[in-house]
């Protein structure tokens, strides 16, 4: 009877030691568990900081963003702005330069013009401006004619000079040009009708008609008529008109010398040395 006593005892002690071990087992796992919790619960915590944190950063960068995507549409409107501006001055400085160069070029034209007191050679050298600084390729030059008044083709540029009809002053477009002293222009690049220029220029000296420059067409590469172009007109009918006045006056004042020398030698002659 003690032996089955102390067995039972024995059985109770085991499990009753198994079920200490089975306890603190579970208050150890118990213990870790909540560790673990903690450890979460506190990542959790530094994850939630962390996102306010990013999500406010966030936000500074896309305002910072924002700002600099409104300061790269201000800087290409600038740009923009700055680009027509440059292409402003570009091409005014582009109209400036052929001014100056046509300038030079007449400067260059009106001293050649009064450099010579030949008539055929004052021709030639307006033929050279009209051609070189007017692009002109069809054209003529009248001269006025005070005893029939009549304007003649004295040269002719693109066509036969023959080709060109005389004007009476006063009466069609070159005729009524060189009466009014007025540039007579149209818009047409071409005329085939040699009676009505496309441009006629009167030369005049004050009241006096010299002649006329009339044109019929354009060089190829010339678009059309500028303001310059207008200019030039005024200001080459002023020194060819001039040039071809003076070298006029001075082939009558050698003819009318060369006259009066020979009837001066004639008198000479009829007189004998010795009287």
């Amino acid at each position: 009877m003690s032996d089955d006593l102390f067995e039972r005892a024995d059985e109770f002690l085991a499990v009753f030691r198994r079920g200490a071990e089975f306890t603190k087992g579970l208050v150890e796992e118990n213990a870790r568990l909540r560790r673990r919790l903690a450890l979460v619960e506190s990542r959790q915590d530094e994850a939630a900081q962390d996102s306010g944190e990013w999500q406010k950063l966030r936000q500074e960068l896309l305002e910072r963003i924002r700002g600099l995507e409104g300061e790269r549409v201000d800087v290409l409107e600038r740009m923009r702005v700055l680009e027509h501006e440059n292409r402003q001055f570009a091409s005014r400085f582009a109209e400036v330069e052929a001014e100056n160069n046509n300038l030079a070029n007449l400067y260059v034209a009106s001293y050649q013009l009064h450099s010579t007191l030949n008539v055929a050679e004052v021709v030639k050298i307006t033929i050279e401006i009209v051609i070189n600084l007017i692009g002109a390729q069809t054209f003529a030059i009248y001269v006025h004619d005070e005893k029939t008044g009549l304007l003649e083709a004295v040269a002719a540029e693109g066509e036969d000079v023959a080709l060109f009809p005389s004007m009476p002053l006063g009466e069609g477009v070159v005729g009524s040009a060189v009466a009014t002293g007025a540039t007579s222009c149209t818009a047409e690049r071409t005329s085939s009708d040699y009676s009505r220029p496309i441009v006629a220029i009167p030369l005049r000296v004050n009241d006096r008609p010299i002649g006329a420059i009339a044109i019929f067409g354009l060089l190829v590469q010339k678009d059309g008529l500028s303001p310059l172009d207008h200019e030039l007109f005024t200001l080459l009918a002023g020194h060819a008109a001039t040039a071809i006045f003076a070298a006029q006056l001075h082939s009558q004042s050698e003819r009318k010398l060369s006259t009066i020398q020979g009837f001066i030698d004639l008198l000479t002659k009829q007189r004998g040395p010795n009287e």
